[in-house]
């Protein structure tokens, strides 16, 4: 079967299972109905797993099946499509592209935690996105952070030093979906141990003490986590 006609069996296959009541649940969440059609995260992985079954391996499907789930601007088919695209063909015009486009927190997520954190350039991302003037692509900034802080064992604490600096900023941005990333992001890095976690308390002690009220809250939220880690 060719990617496309893959592609229009699992938009049919999600719009089955949609589920109204469940829309009306996520949006309470601050998840957008925009394109979504209530189902669950459950069923997204199964389907997700059923459409890679027998090419895993073929990269080039994979990738052009995702490319067409990602362009019919389902919100639950946008998810998908991070699951069974192809790490090693995704570039930085297309992170990019799909991060703009962007307009819910959860997509948001899980375009990094299933895909950006495994390409060969996520490192080279964190930079320039958490400057970045659009709130989801600043929140997907943060969010590499965090998600490399938890996969990226084997990383130095001189690499989560450097994005340690980064969050400040982030810290005093007042959307919330920003500075929750950020508190993310530090909390995270905090958790990796040893120099890191004296690094990120000492940071999260400092943010505490701000006069701005989402810094104060970024820190505050994070000295409390971090301090119980001892």
């Amino acid at each position: 079967m060719e990617p496309r006609d893959a592609c229009v069996l699992l938009l049919e296959e999600l719009r089955r299972r949609g589920d109204p009541a469940n829309v009306e649940g996520m949006a309470r969440f601050g998840i957008s109905n925009a394109g979504t059609l209530g189902v669950s995260m459950k069923d997204v992985r199964a389907l997700g797993r059923d459409a890679l079954r027998d090419r895993r391996r073929d990269g080039a499907y994979r990738h052009e099946l995702a490319a067409c789930l990602w362009a019919s601007g389902l919100h639950e088919a946008r998810i998908l499509s991070t699951i069974v695209d192809d790490p090693a063909l995704v570039t930085p015009d297309q992170a990019l592209a799909w991060a703009r486009s962007v307009d819910s927190w959860d997509v948001c997520d899980q375009l990094c935690l299933n895909l950006l954190r495994k390409t060969g350039f996520v490192r080279e991302l964190v930079p320039e996105w958490t400057a970045a003037p659009e709130e989801f692509v600043r929140r997907a900034g943060f969010v590499l952070i965090a998600t490399l802080a938890v996969h990226d064992k084997d990383a130095p604490d001189a690499q989560f030093e450097a994005f340690l600096e980064l969050v400040p900023e982030g810290a005093s941005d007042e959307r919330p979906m920003v500075h929750k990333a950020a508190n993310w992001a530090l909390r995270q890095v905090g958790k990796r141990g040893g120099a890191s976690h004296r690094s990120a308390l000492a940071l999260a002690l400092e943010l505490a003490g701000s006069g701005e009220l989402s810094v104060r809250w970024v820190g505050r939220d994070a000295a409390r986590e971090l301090r119980e880690l001892g």
